[in-house]
C-alpha cells in the first residue's frame, strides 16, 4: 500500500493547535473527511471540541442535485414533489444531522425552498406563487424541518 502524496500531508489539529498556530500567525487547518469539514474549535465551556459541518463541495453537489430534480418533477402534483423532497431531505439528515451541524442544515433547507419556489413559479406564462403564499402552500404541504439526529458528545 502507498500513500498518494498529493492528498497526505501532515496538519497542524488538535488541542493544543490553536496555540502553536497562534505563535506563527495562522489559523489551525481543517480537513475533510466522509463529507464533513472536520475544524478546531471550544465548546460553550471553553474546552477544546472537534466541530464538524458539510462539506462545501457535498452541500453544492447536493444542492445542485435537488435543482435539476425539481425542475424535472416541475409537471407533476404537488402532493408528488412535496413527498419525493422529503424522502430525500430525511436522508439528508440523517446522515448530515449531527451535533453542530445545524447550520448547514438549515442553509440546506432554505436553499432547497428557493429552488422550490423558483420551478414552481416556472410552471406557467404568470407567477404562481409570491413568498406569503408560497409560505401558506408550505402549511398544507410541510417540508420536513432540519434537525440533529447523532449526538457525537452523549455520554
Amino acid at each position: 500500500m502507498t500513500l498518494e502524496e498529493s492528498k497526505t500531508r501532515l496538519i497542524e489539529f488538535g488541542r493544543f493547535a490553536e496555540e502553536r498556530c497562534a505563535g506563527k500567525g495562522r489559523k489551525p487547518e481543517t480537513f475533510t473527511f466522509l463529507g464533513f469539514t472536520h475544524y478546531c474549535s471550544h465548546g460553550r465551556n471553553g474546552k477544546f471540541r472537534v466541530k464538524r459541518k458539510t462539506s462545501r463541495k457535498k452541500f453544492a453537489k447536493k444542492c445542485k442535485e435537488i435543482n435539476h430534480l425539481i425542475r424535472d418533477m416541475r409537471t407533476k402534483p404537488l402532493k408528488a414533489i412535496i413527498k419525493k423532497l422529503n424522502e430525500i431531505l430525511v436522508g439528508y439528515y440523517h446522515y448530515y444531522g449531527i451535533t453542530d451541524n445545524i447550520q448547514s442544515l438549515n442553509s440546506f433547507h432554505y436553499e432547497m425552498m428557493k429552488s422550490l419556489f423558483k420551478w414552481l413559479n416556472r410552471r406557467s406564462q404568470k407567477k404562481s406563487y409570491k413568498w406569503d403564499g408560497f409560505n401558506d402552500m408550505l402549511k398544507e404541504y410541510p417540508l420536513v424541518r432540519p434537525r440533529i439526529y447523532v449526538n457525537v458528545y452523549a455520554r
